[in-house]
C-alpha cells in the first residue's frame, strides 16, 4: 500500500506548490478533484480536455516529483432532478473523458440520488414504511439510477476508463454494502468501491465487517476519520442535521485520522484490506474543521506511515 492525497485537501496551494508539499510529506499519488461539490482548485479540466500539450505539461509536473494520479474525482449528484443533474452529469462525462486522456483508470464519484416522481430535490429513502417510502424507491432505481448507470459503464467504456468506483454516502442511493450489490449485479464489475470508512461510523455500519463483505470489488480507498461525540449521539443518536461547524453540538464530525479512531484501528484497517487482496492507494482526504488542512495532512501521513503493513 502507499499513501495519497485527495487535492482537495489543499485547495489553497497552487498545483506546484502542491505538488511539492506531497513529494516532501511522502506521499506518492494524487486524486484530483475535477468538478461538481469540488471546485477544481488544481485542474483546469477544460483546458486539459482541449490540449495535449497541457496533459503532457501535467504528467511531466508530476512525475519530476515521483507523484502519480491514482483517480479522478467528480463526487456530486447528477441524478438531481434539477438544473443541478445536468451540470453535474456534465462534469462527470467531461471527467471520465479526461481520465481516458490522462491514462487515469479510476474515476472516484457517487451514485447520486433522484428524487421522487415531480419533486425538485433529491429524496434519499430511508425507510420502507409508509408505503410512499417503497414506491419512491422502486421508481428511483427503475425508472433513474439503472439507465443513467448503464449508460454511463458504456460511457466508461468508450472513453478506455475500466473502474467507477462508488464512495458509499448518505444521500446518495448507493451507500452501503447491500445497496453497491444491488448496482453491481445489474451494471456489471466496471462499478466498484471507492471505500471511506468515515461515511460508514456515521451511518451506524462497521467499516471492518464491510470490508470483508465487499472484497475485491474494493477499487479505491479515501484515509478519512469520524469521531462519534459521547456526550450527544447516546441521547439523540447519529441523524443529524446540526451545521458542520457547530462541532461541539453534533453528534460526529470528520477529523483527522486517529483523533476518532487511534493507530491501532487504523492498523486493523490496513489488515483487513490486505486480507481481501487490496494492497493499492490509501487517499488521504481531509475534512477536520478544528485543524489546519497541513497540519491536518502532516498528521494523517505520520499515523498511515505506522499503520501500513
Amino acid at each position: 500500500m502507499h499513501i495519497g492525497l485527495v487535492t482537495d485537501s489543499l485547495p489553497d496551494l497552487a498545483l506546484p506548490d502542491l505538488v511539492e508539499t506531497a513529494s516532501r510529506l511522502g506521499i506518492a499519488s494524487l486524486e484530483f478533484g475535477c468538478g461538481n461539490w469540488s471546485a477544481a482548485p488544481h485542474l483546469p479540466v477544460d483546458r486539459l480536455l482541449s490540449s495535449e500539450a497541457a496533459r503532457a505539461a501535467l504528467l511531466a509536473t508530476l512525475s519530476r516529483r515521483g507523484l502519480s494520479i491514482s483517480a479522478l474525482n467528480c463526487s456530486g449528484n447528477p441524478l438531481h432532478p434539477g438544473t443541478i443533474g445536468a451540470a453535474h452529469r456534465a462534469v462527470t462525462s467531461k471527467t471520465i473523458r479526461l481520465a481516458g486522456l490522462l491514462g487515469v483508470n479510476r474515476v472516484v464519484m457517487m451514485s447520486g440520488c433522484p428524487g421522487g416522481p415531480g419533486d425538485a430535490n433529491a429524496n434519499w429513502v430511508t425507510t420502507s414504511w409508509p408505503p410512499e417510502a417503497a414506491r419512491v424507491l422502486v421508481w428511483q432505481w427503475d425508472e433513474v439510477l439503472l439507465p443513467y448507470w448503464s449508460k454511463l459503464v458504456a460511457e466508461a467504456a468508450a472513453a478506455g476508463v475500466p473502474c467507477l468506483c462508488l464512495e458509499l454516502h448518505g444521500q446518495q442511493n448507493v451507500y452501503n454494502v447491500t445497496t453497491f450489490r444491488r448496482l453491481s449485479a445489474a451494471v456489471g464489475p466496471a462499478v466498484a468501491v471507492n471505500f471511506d470508512p468515515s461515511h460508514l461510523f456515521w451511518m451506524g455500519a462497521e467499516p471492518l465487517a464491510a470490508i470483508s463483505a465487499l472484497g475485491p470489488a474494493i477499487a479505491h480507498v479515501h484515509a478519512k476519520d469520524t469521531r462519534i461525540n459521547p456526550l450527544v449521539a447516546p441521547a439523540g443518536g447519529l441523524i443529524d442535521v446540526t451545521p458542520n461547524d457547530r462541532l461541539a453540538e453534533r453528534a460526529w464530525n470528520y477529523v483527522t485520522l486517529g483523533d476518532g479512531h487511534g493507530a491501532a484501528w487504523w492498523q486493523g484497517f490496513c489488515a483487513a484490506l490486505k486480507r481481501v487482496g487490496y494492497d493499492d492507494v490509501l487517499s488521504i482526504e481531509h475534512e477536520d474543521l478544528a485543524l489546519p488542512p497541513l497540519d491536518g495532512v502532516r498528521r494523517s501521513v505520520e499515523l498511515l506511515r505506522a499503520a501500513i503493513p
